[in-house]
C-alpha cells in the first residue's frame, strides 16, 4: 500500500502546477512538463494494437501526438473522448504526449506544507497518482499525477533520433521522392510503400486452408501459387477469427493487397484502397508508442492536408520471422504451385510492368510510372472564367497549381452521378502537373509485356464520341475470375496531353 508523507521538511520552494478536471475530480501536473493545452482535434486516428487508454494520435505542427484518455487509465470502461474535451500536451523526455481531461483549471502556486507525496513499497505497482495538494484550509483536495508513471513510451530514443534526422534533412534539400499506396481499415488510413506491393485485386473466392488461424483468413490462387490471405482488421485488433467460410460476402470496395515480405507473398484484405501518395522521407513523422505489440510495423505518420493522417507501415515488420516462415512453408508444402502457369515467369517472355486500372465508364489501364500520385476529388477547385468545359479548374496541391481535366467532359460523356467518389490522377510533365479526373481507381496489377498487344483496328476510331478507346493504340490481356480473360485499353498520358495542346494552346507553351 502507498504511504503518504509531507514535503514540508524536505523543500521550502513554492512549486507551480496546472490543474485539470476529470469526472468532477481535480488533478494537477507539474507546470514545467506542460507544453500547452489544446482543444480536441477535428481528426484523431486510432492506433492499432494500442492500450485501451490510448484514444488515438493526431498531428500538431509537424509532430505526432498520442492522446492518453486519463479516465480509462483509472477505469477501462470510462467514456470515450468528446469534442468538448481538452488535451494537455506534456513534454516527456523530449517527446510530446497528450493527456485528455474534461476541462482545464488554473495555475496553482503550492507551498511545501500544502503538498503530500505517496511512496510505494518495493514490489507494489507504481500508480499514476504521486501525491496530493490541500487547498482552502483542507476543503479542496487536488491529486497530483506523476508524468513518468502516466506515460510509458516504449520508443523514446527512436523517436528522438528520427526527429533529429528529419530536422537535419529539412535543412538540406529535399530527399528522394517516394510513393505509397493508402488503404482504409476500420475507419483509419494506412499505407504500404509502393515497392512492397505486387498487385491489388478484387476479392476472389477464398479457399479454406488448414493453416487458418487468427492471422490467416484463407488462401487464393495468385499466378499459380497459393497465397495466404490475412484480414487486416483482425490483425490490427489482434482478435481471433473463425474458420473462413467460402460463402462469405464481401463489400464492393474491399480489396486484397498482395505484398511481398522477404521471400513470402501475402494477401491483406482491406476495406478499400484509397490513393497513391507522393511523399519525402522527412515527411514521415515518428509515432511515440505506448505498447510493444508489433511495434516494429509502425513506420511513422504522414500528414497530408487533403488526405489527413496516414499511418505508414513497415511491411517487413508486420509479422515475426516465424509467422512468415509458417505461412510461406505451410502453403508451399500443402498446395504446390500450379505447373501450368510456371512458364509465365520465364524471363524470355519479357519484363513485367505495373498498371493501375481506373473506371471512366469502361475500365482502362495506365502504367503506374506515369502517375505521380492519386488524390480524392476535391470541391476546392477554382474555375477561372473563359476556360473550356473539359477544364474542371485549378487545384492548389501543396502550393503547386494543378490544371484539373474532366475526362468525361473531354470525351463528351455524360457527367458522373456521384462526384464524391471520383479520383484525380496527378501526372507530371516537366515542371507542370495535371490532374485527370476519373470515376474511380480500381486495382493495381503487374502484367507481362508479352500480354500487351496493338489494339484492333475496329477500336481505333478517334472520331467516335463518348469512347476514349478510339484514341488508344494498345491493349493488355489480363486474367479474370475463374480463368477468364479481359482486354483493357492502355491509356497514354502523352497522347492525351498532345490532344489538349491542340485544343488548349496554353498547354503547348
Amino acid at each position: 500500500m502507498p504511504a503518504t508523507s509531507s514535503n514540508a521538511a524536505t523543500s521550502s520552494v513554492t512549486e507551480l502546477f496546472g490543474s485539470f478536471v476529470l469526472g468532477g475530480e481535480e488533478f494537477a501536473l507539474p507546470a514545467i512538463c506542460i507544453r500547452e493545452v489544446v482543444n480536441f482535434p477535428a481528426k484523431i486516428s486510432a492506433l492499432p494494437l494500442s492500450p485501451a487508454f490510448l484514444e488515438g494520435v493526431f498531428t500538431l505542427r509537424g509532430t505526432v501526438i498520442p492522446v492518453v484518455n486519463l479516465g480509462r487509465v483509472f477505469r477501462p470502461e470510462a467514456r470515450a473522448a468528446e469534442v468538448s474535451d481538452k488535451i494537455a500536451i506534456l513534454d516527456f523526455q523530449g517527446v510530446l504526449v497528450g493527456i485528455l481531461f474534461d476541462a482545464t483549471g488554473e495555475i496553482l502556486r503550492v507551498r511545501p506544507e500544502q503538498r503530500s507525496t505517496l511512496s510505494y513499497a518495493n514490489g507494489d505497482t507504481h500508480g499514476v497518482v504521486a501525491g496530493t495538494i490541500l487547498l482552502d484550509d483542507g476543503a479542496r483536495l487536488v491529486q497530483v499525477l506523476d508524468p513518468g508513471a502516466l506515460v510509458r513510451i516504449e520508443n523514446v530514443p527512436q523517436v528522438l533520433a528520427l526527429q533529429g534526422a528529419h530536422r537535419q534533412q529539412a535543412r538540406r534539400n529535399q530527399g528522394e521522392r517516394r510513393q505509397c499506396v493508402s488503404f482504409r481499415v476500420a475507419g483509419s488510413s494506412f499505407a504500404f510503400e509502393m515497392s512492397a506491393i505486387q498487385e491489388i485485386i478484387r476479392v476472389p473466392e477464398l479457399q479454406a486452408s488448414v493453416l487458418n488461424s487468427a492471422l490467416c483468413l484463407g488462401r487464393i490462387n495468385f499466378r499459380g501459387s497459393q497465397v495466404a490471405v490475412v484480414d487486416f482488421n483482425t490483425l490490427l485488433n489482434a482478435a481471433p477469427v473463425q474458420a473462413v467460410q467460402t460463402e462469405r460476402q464481401f463489400l464492393p470496395d474491399q480489396r486484397i493487397v498482395i505484398a511481398r515480405i522477404d521471400d513470402a507473398t501475402i494477401g491483406f484484405l482491406v476495406d478499400s484502397v484509397d490513393n497513391i501518395v507522393n511523399f519525402y522521407s522527412e515527411e514521415v513523422m515518428a509515432i511515440p508508442l505506448l505498447s510493444k505489440a508489433r511495434a516494429g510495423m509502425f513506420g511513422g505518420c504522414i500528414a497530408k492536408p487533403e488526405l489527413g493522417d496516414i499511418i505508414f507501415l513497415n511491411h517487413r515488420e508486420i509479422f515475426s520471422s516465424n509467422e512468415i516462415k509458417e505461412m510461406r512453408a505451410g502453403h508451399a508444402n500443402l498446395y504446390p504451385k500450379d505447373e501450368a502457369v510456371k512458364t509465365e515467369r520465364d524471363p524470355k517472355q519479357g519484363q513485367r510492368q505495373v498498371y493501375i486500372t481506373f473506371a471512366l465508364e469502361n475500365t482502362y489501364a495506365l502504367e503506374i510510372k506515369q502517375v505521380r500520385e492519386i488524390i480524392d476529388f476535391s470541391g476546392d477547385i477554382t474555375r477561372p472564367p473563359g476556360m473550356p468545359a473539359f477544364m474542371r479548374g485549378m487545384l492548389n496541391l501543396r502550393y503547386q497549381m494543378i490544371s484539373v481535366i474532366d475526362l468525361r467532359q473531354l470525351y463528351q460523356m455524360p457527367p458522373l452521378d456521384k462526384l464524391e467518389q471520383a479520383k484525380i490522377l496527378i501526372v507530371e510533365r516537366g515542371e507542370d502537373l495535371y490532374g485527370l479526373m476519373v470515376d474511380a481507381v480500381e486495382n493495381i496489377m503487374t502484367v507481362n509485356d508479352s500480354r500487351r498487344f496493338a489494339a484492333p483496328k475496329m477500336l481505333r476510331n478517334p472520331n467516335v464520341e463518348g469512347d476514349p478507346r478510339g484514341e488508344m493504340d494498345e491493349v493488355i490481356d489480363i486474367e479474370g475470375e475463374g480463368g477468364s480473360h479481359k482486354t483493357l485499353s492502355v491509356f497514354e498520358c502523352d497522347r492525351l496531353l498532345q490532344r489538349l495542346a491542340r485544343e488548349l494552346p496554353a498547354l503547348a507553351a
